[in-house]
């Protein structure tokens, strides 16, 4: 057994689930599709979920199950799927514990896509999605009844960077037997121990920060074990067989085989050496965020900046409880007008117009005409997405250079 260790020494030595033969120090990537048994009756007791082993690569290969693994023992988490995308792991963990003439509360303030997910895609589908301003309890509890299943929220809303009171979310869920289900994205394992607060299941786009830079496109399910499946209707008949695994076994009997959002294993070898250079490339980023943060709260045509991690934030005290100071490594700020943040945008030589999250290089977009165009303008004013507002991924630049050219672009 590991004795307890920091977060980067916990990464690189996670074990295999089975010993690798020529000793590899890195897991190889299994390209195979199919998994060959040693007889019929074993291949049978697969099926029944009485022998464990790969047998299709749509639904688990060894290199996706060492990322998993290994995702599992960084969040101290009871279980993980490892999925296509960020966006599978919104959908994928939603109908797992839903179905049609159901509900689930979410913050009004949301990524663009995920709100689509919630308004189009899956109303079409009958599931009710009741939008609420997460920091009033009392509206919460109201918009509860007996379809209710979960509360979904961001730590930290993209692009506007609130950081919501998880505790008080918590308290409301366990009170009324919901789960309590955050995307945990823009605050990797290294900074949010979600489980500890009272976080049921995390969803993680980890194309973002676990990728290590943008190499790959893949998402994460995690499941902390904190939540009794009695209490929701649609993994209940899991539990008999599968215990505190029950939603994992849904899902990956299911939902996940079914729908076809499987990781492939060389993203997931992509995420692997990701997860081992997390913690490195996170403090490097948010050193970098502390920096163009002051400056840029110090120049005179900047109208406002947002991030948390600045002392005189709204969010501050928050990052400071939930997230050991590091809410996250993009910021927002603010120009006279819409204009004037597409001028700043086309003069940028080192700061890339691109929309992604914590690529080692630094990216900026406008989000308004972006990931927001397609909602109506009174959509936008409850998401509080202004047009005169840019967000800005930063990555692993040296400071000084990534200041001088936001000066160049600001003259």
């Amino acid at each position: 057994m590991m004795p307890k260790t920091g977060f980067t020494t916990k990464a690189l030595n996670v074990p295999y689930a089975k010993e690798d033969p020529h000793k590899a120090l890195q897991m190889p990537v299994y390209e195979a599709v199919a998994y060959e048994f040693d007889s019929a009756e074993q291949i049978e007791a697969n099926f029944k979920g009485e022998y464990i082993a790969h047998v299709y690569s749509r639904s688990s290969s060894p290199t996706v199950e060492y990322f998993e693994l290994k995702l599992k023992a960084l969040t101290e988490s009871q279980g993980v799927v490892a999925v296509s995308s960020g966006m599978a792991a919104i959908s994928n963990t939603i109908m797992a514990i839903t179905r049609a003439g159901e509900n689930i509360i979410s913050g009004n303030r949301l990524f663009g896509h995920t709100l689509a997910l919630f308004k189009q895609t899956l109303a079409e589908f009958g599931l009710e999605t009741r939008f609420s301003d997460l920091k009033n309890a009392e509206e919460i509890e109201a918009l509860i009844d007996e379809k209710t299943r979960a509360i979904y929220f961001e730590t930290v809303t993209n692009p506007q960077l609130e950081i919501p009171d998880i505790e008080m979310l918590s308290e409301i869920a366990r009170k009324h037997n919901l789960l309590l289900i955050a995307d945990s994205t823009i605050t990797p394992p290294n900074v949010f121990m979600a489980g500890s607060f009272g976080v049921n299941i995390e969803v993680i786009s980890t194309t973002k920060y676990i990728s290590g830079g943008a190499t790959s496109f893949g998402g994460a399910i995690v499941d902390h074990g904190n939540f009794d499946w009695n209490l929701n209707p649609n993994v209940s008949t899991y539990i008999q067989k599968f215990g505190k695994n029950a939603l994992i076994a849904k899902i990956k009997k299911n939902i996940y085989r079914n729908t076809g959002g499987s990781m492939a294993p060389q993203t997931a070898r992509f995420q692997i050496q990701g997860l081992d250079i997390l913690e490195i490339r996170v403090e490097r980023c948010y050193q970098n965020c502390m920096k163009l943060g002051k400056f840029l709260s110090g120049h005179a045509k900047v109208k406002r900046v947002d991030y948390p991690g600045l002392e005189n934030d709204r969010g501050y005290e928050r990052a400071k409880k939930y997230f050991e100071g590091v809410p996250g490594t993009i910021m927002s700020f603010d120009l006279e007008s819409k204009a004037a943040c597409y001028r700043f945008m086309n003069k940028l030589k080192i700061i890339r117009r691109a929309t992604n999250l914590n690529d080692n290089k630094s990216l900026i977009i406008h989000p308004e005409s972006t990931i927001y165009a397609e909602f109506t303008a009174q959509e936008r004013n409850v998401a509080d997405i202004r047009d005169t507002m840019m967000r800005l991924s930063v990555g692993i630049e040296n400071p000084d250079d990534l200041i001088s050219d936001i000066e160049q672009a600001l003259e």
